[in-house]
Formats: structure tokens, C-alpha cells, sequence
């Protein structure tokens, strides 16, 4: 089996051109109507394959900024808002914005999307750029009623997790933001329990997939009891992680112990001593990367072998994954694609407010390194 590569690494060829090429539409350079430079043009410009700037063209074609018409070549369009005599204002509800990786790259993607289409865009209570450290529900509700206030069109929200009454107040916000008449996205979660689901749109990864992905690897691998760890009041996307995970160990003839989920501080030494004192795991696996490395730290700590004596997975595939030892195996955010689902899914609401809720679930990649010891 050959090794994945780490998406710690630079950006793909195709996304480097179509990001430049989306700057410099911003920037005016291509007049709505005027022609593009060629293929053979981009491809010796950016020092690519034919294919590769095929593909950024394609992204940018799927974004409406750019339009390709056989036989002529590559033509910039009037961004899709521009002809609105109001500007539409979206906002970012994200309370992991300033402490999350994956939330960081699709805010910046968002608001990357909404500066070519001429939107505005308010990050939490700031219209410039601003990693908000505020995590309270207190400070959530507030940005609620700002928005309320301000009358923005849409907000892209990530529901609160790990608080006490963070389900209660993830009601409230996106209730009171329905009744203003401003269209909500959900991004990554849902506030309703799994498999519940509110009647709001969703983008994400597909979890349950993921942890499917993930159960399959290491049974395959020889493991029989796989522990699960997860923080008090994670949200629901741990719960389909989980589900798929036992999906996949009972389709290999493995029975899944409830007992297996453990909920706690994974840099606590008690409380990883409790999850080995229950019976040596075969493996564990985290509800995200962070709470993996934590594993991975105090395992070592403990003088326990990461794979020889357990092995570690996580999920989220963050830009430290490939650096903690031994690099971790992951399920990968593809964060871009996310921001571009949830923008899309955006403007179709904005079009047709009556369409029945969507969930839109990208698939889930495995990133296999070696803290699975698939390479030993």
C-alpha cells in the first residue's frame, strides 16, 4: 500500500492558478466580456500541465467569474451580484474561528468567494478580517441580534459545541435569525442531535463515512477493540463518526461496545489511565486531530508504542497531523470545497427560499500515515 501524501504540503498546482486568476478578476484586471490568456498561455505562465489549468479553469468557470466557450478561449463575466442595486451582506457565525484550524481556511475561502461576487461580509462583530477569541453562547446571542440589527442576508453558522446549554442556545440563534427572515447555513454541524436533523441547510463532510473509512482501515489492520474518545459535549458529527465506525467493524464480523466511547480530557494522565485500564485497545481514535495529539503525547508519556502498542487515528486533517510523532493518520476537511458547497448553497436559498432542506455531504478521504503502523 502506498502512503497518502500530507496535505500539510503547499497548496495543489490548480488551486495556485485559479486563486491567482480569482485575484486578479477581483482586482479588475479582466474586464467583464474580455478574453482570458490561452491555455497554452497559463500553462506557460504557471509552468503546468495542459490538464492542470484545465481543471482551475473548470473552477473558476464553476464559480461564475469565468465563462469558456469552444473554439474561442476563456472569457471574465460580471460577477453574479453585480447587476443588484443593494449589495447583499453575509456574516460568519463561527465560535472556533480564532481556535480552529479547518474553520480558519473555510472562513478565509468564504470570504474570498464573497469579495469576487461583491458581497460584504462581517467576521462575527468586525467587517475587516478578525480572529474573534471570544468563544461565550453570550457573545453568540449578541452577534445574533448585531446581525438582526444590521439586517444581513445570510450567515454562515457553525452551532456551538462543548458549552453547557450550547444546545439550547444554538436553537435560539438560528430561530431567531429564521423569524428576522435571514437565510442560515450550517457549516460542518448540526445543532440537532445525530441522526436528527433540523430544517436548516447543511455542508460537511459525510462523518458517518468517515468514521466508516476509518473502522474499515484498522479492522483490515488486525484491530478488534477500537476505543473511541471524544470531550463532553462534542457535537453531533462525533456521534456519526462513531456510528460509522461501529457500522464498519459489525460488516467485518467485530462486534462495538458502547462502553468503548470515552468521554473526557485526553491530555488528563487519569483519564487516559481509566481508558487503558478498561483493557488494552487495539487502537484509539479521536474525535479530531487535537484530541488525538493529546493521545499521542500521553501515550508517550506512558512508554506506550505508537503503532507497536496502539495505534491512533484522528480526523479533520490539520496542518500539525503530519508533524506531531508519529504522524497521524486522518480523515482530510477539504475546506475549500466546503466554503465553495456552502456559498452555493447560499445563493441557491437566496434564489428560492422554498427548496426543502439540503444536506450536502462531501466525501470523506482517509489519510493514511503512520500512527496506524500501516507502513511497519
Amino acid at each position: 500500500m502506498s502512503k497518502s501524501s500530507s496535505s500539510a504540503a503547499a497548496p495543489p498546482k490548480h488551486r495556485e492558478i485559479s486563486d491567482t486568476l480569482r485575484e486578479e478578476l477581483a482586482r479588475g484586471k479582466f474586464k467583464a466580456g474580455s478574453r482570458l490568456a490561452s491555455e497554452s498561455q497559463l500553462v506557460a505562465r504557471f509552468s503546468a500541465s495542459r490538464p492542470t489549468v484545465a481543471r482551475a479553469l473548470r473552477t473558476l468557470q464553476e464559480e461564475g467569474l469565468v465563462e469558456r466557450r469552444a473554439g474561442s478561449g476563456n472569457f471574465a463575466l460580471e460577477p453574479t451580484s453585480g447587476s443588484r442595486t443593494n449589495k447583499r451582506t453575509l456574516a460568519l457565525l463561527m465560535p472556533d474561528l480564532g481556535h480552529t484550524e479547518i474553520f480558519q481556511q473555510i472562513a478565509g475561502e468564504i470570504a474570498s468567494l464573497a469579495r469576487v461576487r461583491d458581497y460584504s461580509i462581517v467576521w462575527g462583530g468586525s467587517e475587516q478580517p478578525k480572529l474573534d477569541q471570544d468563544v461565550s453562547l453570550q457573545h453568540g446571542e449578541e452577534l445574533c441580534a448585531q446581525f438582526i440589527e444590521r439586517q444581513v442576508d445570510g450567515v454562515f453558522f457553525a452551532p456551538y459545541e462543548l458549552l453547557e446549554g450550547a444546545r439550547d442556545v444554538n436553537r435560539r440563534i438560528a430561530g431567531n435569525l429564521h423569524d428576522a427572515g435571514i437565510t442560515v447555513v450550517l457549516v460542518d454541524r448540526d445543532f440537532a442531535p445525530f441522526p436528527q436533523r433540523s430544517a436548516l441547510d447543511l455542508v460537511g463532510i459525510d462523518n458517518f463515512a468517515g468514521g466508516y473509512a476509518v473502522g474499515e482501515h484498522l479492522v483490515k489492520l488486525g484491530c478488534e477493540r477500537i476505543c473511541f474518545v471524544k470531550p463532553p459535549r462534542a457535537a453531533s458529527t462525533a456521534r456519526a463518526r462513531v456510528a460509522g465506525m461501529r457500522d464498519a467493524m459489525e460488516q467485518h464480523g467485530h462486534s462495538f461496545n458502547r462502553d468503548w466511547i470515552f468521554e473526557g480530557d485526553p491530555s488528563s494522565a487519569v483519564f487516559l489511565r481509566k481508558i487503558l485500564a478498561e483493557g488494552k485497545p487495539d487502537a484509539l481514535v479521536g474525535a479530531n486531530d487535537p484530541i488525538a495529539a493529546l493521545l499521542l503525547q500521553g501515550l508517550a508519556k506512558a512508554k506506550i508504542n505508537v503503532p507497536g502498542d496502539i495505534r491512533v487515528v484522528g480526523f479533520d486533517d490539520c496542518g500539525f497531523a503530519t508533524l506531531v510523532s508519529p504522524p497521524l493518520t486522518t480523515i482530510h476537511q477539504p475546506c475549500r470545497e466546503i466554503a465553495l458547497a456552502c456559498f452555493r448553497t447560499m445563493e441557491g436559498r437566496f434564489e428560492n427560499p422554498l427548496l426543502p432542506p439540503r444536506n450536502i455531504s462531501l466525501p470523506a478521504q482517509l489519510v493514511i500515515r503512520e500512527s496506524c503502523g500501516a507502513y511497519l
